[in-house]
């Protein structure tokens, strides 16, 4: 019995964490985002979505570069950057050390519940 019960809550883990490369950190922080970028993230975080992940990314940090230009802004490099994260091992590192920088620095930012009070 108790290894039914492993099993599926294992399984229900799993999923949760194979969608955003095994760290439920960046789960957290998508979990923030607005409900329409939100799910738009946690598709391309998905391991089937590698094909639109790669260029979205990459697209992404090349719009951050060109913050300077009106419609797009520096927020496209970081997300870019994670995106990129889930294919390229060398980035997943930096990756890792942001978000242990998060945790540590500013904890209310993995806080499922302050989500619903930053919107108020």
């Amino acid at each position: 019995m108790s290894t039914a019960s492993d099993e599926s809550t294992t399984g229900t883990e799993g999923a949760a964490s194979q969608m955003a490369g095994g760290d439920p950190r960046l789960d957290k922080l998508v979990r923030r985002l607005p409900p329409r970028m939100g799910d738009t993230v946690t598709y391309l975080l998905k391991p089937s979505s590698r094909w639109v992940r790669i260029p979205s990314g990459a697209l992404l940090v090349v719009g951050g570069v060109f913050s300077f230009l009106p419609v797009l802004g520096v927020w496209m490099l970081p997300l870019g950057l994670a995106l990129l994260a889930e294919d390229v091992p060398a980035l997943r590192s930096s990756r890792s050390k942001v978000l242990d920088w998060v945790e540590r620095k500013k904890p209310g930012w993995l806080d499922p519940s302050a989500a619903k009070h930053d919107q108020s």
